[in-house]
């Protein structure tokens, strides 16, 4: 059994939480666009409330623990180790509440290569508890605004997660996809959903545009969010968004994987 003890250990050790590898500067920069209502940072949440850049550091060092003062302005950021156990028991919930109810559930990333095996093996203890693990638009294209201009890209599921890819970047149901903070793909995932007849989920997992978007349509939505990311934890705020993770989203992918024993544990779902 994971104890929070060791978790936590765990975390500020791969510095998911603690001090972690995200700057303060560029998240104040972030926070300073969100003000602004620029939507490369809003990536599908339409807040209701003003957000001006005082009341953004102030909710994202209430829920993530970083600096609430404006004066520190370089460095590193920090994350509440405290914080992050908490939400990941909140997760731990709501994995559980749907498995027991046998729910659909729709997982996606925008960091297919940093959290995918996080999100495959919460996934498989769903599909085991007799939740279907949904995939719509499989192959469907999306056309996405990168820095680079509009690029198209293709949706696909690995291990049941869904993620977006290149057209042209390997097989079908290969790896790695691609970094992505759009909403688009999780539209176009709930669409075709919705027009198959199929059924819509109960739940929807991910991080980024799957989260925010999903949580902005009116669908339960949880999974983590970094400390330069403040529109999850705006969408937490105004209701939108059930459950937040404070964590950092650029460690190695193996670093995330006793997150998901920890939430399974909780959940009742580790076998």
């Amino acid at each position: 059994m994971l104890t929070p003890d060791a978790l936590r250990a765990h975390l500020l050790e791969a510095r998911l939480a603690g001090v972690v590898g995200t700057g303060r500067e560029g998240s104040l920069r972030r926070y300073r666009l969100f003000a602004a209502r620029d939507p490369r940072v809003l990536i599908g949440i339409d807040p209701e409330g003003s957000w001006t850049g005082p009341e953004l550091l102030a909710l994202m060092a209430e829920r993530c623990g970083v600096s609430a003062d404006p004066r520190h302005t370089s460095g590193a950021d920090v994350i509440d180790p405290a914080l992050t156990l908490a939400a990941l028991d909140a997760f731990a919930a709501r994995i559980g509440e749907v498995a027991r109810r046998g729910g659909p559930v729709l997982f996606g990333t925008g960091h297919p290569e940093r959290l995918l095996g996080f999100y495959a093996g919460l996934a498989d203890a769903l599909s085991a508890a007799g939740c279907e693990v949904l995939t719509p638009a499989q192959g469907r294209c999306v056309d996405i605004l990168t820095r680079f201009g509009l690029r198209t890209h293709r949706l696909d599921y690995v291990r049941g997660i869904a993620l977006v890819r290149e057209p042209e970047a390997g097989r079908p149901g290969g790896e790695p996809g691609v970094h992505s903070h759009s909403p688009l793909p999780v539209r176009v995932a709930l669409e075709a959903a919705a027009e198959s007849g199929g059924p819509l989920p109960e739940l929807v997992v991910g991080d980024h545009g799957w989260l925010c978007g999903a949580g902005q349509l009116g669908f339960a939505a949880i999974g983590p969010a970094d400390s330069d990311d403040p529109a999850p934890f705006v969408g937490e705020a105004e209701g939108r968004v059930a459950v937040t993770v404070p964590v950092a989203d650029g460690a190695r992918s193996d670093h995330y994987l006793p997150l998901a024993r920890y939430v399974l544990e909780q959940a009742r779902l580790s076998r």
